[in-house]
């Protein structure tokens, strides 16, 4: 039988506690590491936010000051919050059943839409813009149809047709190649239907205001953050 001296087993005692504080000490290094990149993440992320927050505000406030003495001729809004501009006389956009813009809506895309091109592209703003979305809504109604799903589709077909056919006018007046290509990288068309219908006070649908256009704008800065969030996970 080996007998252990204490001055062995103080020896032993020592290579432990030793390899313990190596140990505490990578462990520590590590949180560190991991409390930085967290930080760092949530930095970053501050930075898109505040970005986003300036960008809406900057936007919202040159739209506002470019069109606020057009909008009420026009019959159109401007929302802030979704910096969106809706044309809201379904008289003036379009015949009833028909996707040809009339040209009293042409006109007033002619005026609107490269004033509206300009605010976005200024240096400011450009590198921001991740889409500009045309959204065709419609009322529930279709005329002669008693099927509330037949009349969804028939309206689906037809705010389709009309958002490409305001998709087609407009790229059709850019004469200049690079705006065309930044403007046709940028530029959707969505048809709706009545997925998103406009109700009165007492939540009875408003059929006239849901047959309208959106000119929606959509920064970059959801697409920032998910980039972080997933560089963060790897």
């Amino acid at each position: 039988m080996k007998i252990i001296k204490s001055s062995e087993k103080e020896n032993q005692w020592v290579s432990i506690s030793g390899l313990f504080s190596i140990l505490m000490m990578i462990f520590l290094f590590l949180s560190i590491a991991y409390m930085g990149n967290i930080i760092l993440k949530q930095k970053k992320i501050t930075v898109i936010a505040q970005t986003y927050e300036e960008t809406q505000k900057g936007i919202s406030h040159d739209l506002k000051k470019e069109f606020t003495q057009n909008l009420r001729v026009w019959n159109a809004v401007l929302d802030s919050l979704t910096l969106s501009i809706r044309f809201e006389d379904p008289e003036i956009l379009f015949q009833v059943g028909s996707a040809e813009l009339n040209q009293h809506f042409k006109n007033i895309l002619d005026n609107f839409f490269p004033r509206f091109i300009q605010i976005l592209t200024d240096p400011k703003y450009k590198n921001e813009i991740e889409e500009i979305r045309i959204e065709g809504h419609t009322s529930s109604e279709w005329s002669g149809e008693n099927s509330p799903y037949q009349a969804y589709f028939n309206n689906m077909e037809l705010s389709q047709d009309r958002t490409h056919n305001v998709l087609i006018y407009i790229l059709s007046k850019i004469k200049d190649e690079k705006l065309f290509n930044w403007t046709k990288s940028k530029l959707t068309a969505n048809g709706l239907s009545s997925s998103k219908l406009i109700y009165n006070l007492d939540q009875t649908e408003n059929k006239e205001r849901s047959r309208r256009v959106e000119f929606k704008i959509k920064t970059n800065a959801e697409k920032q953050i998910n980039k972080i969030l997933k560089q963060s996970s790897k």
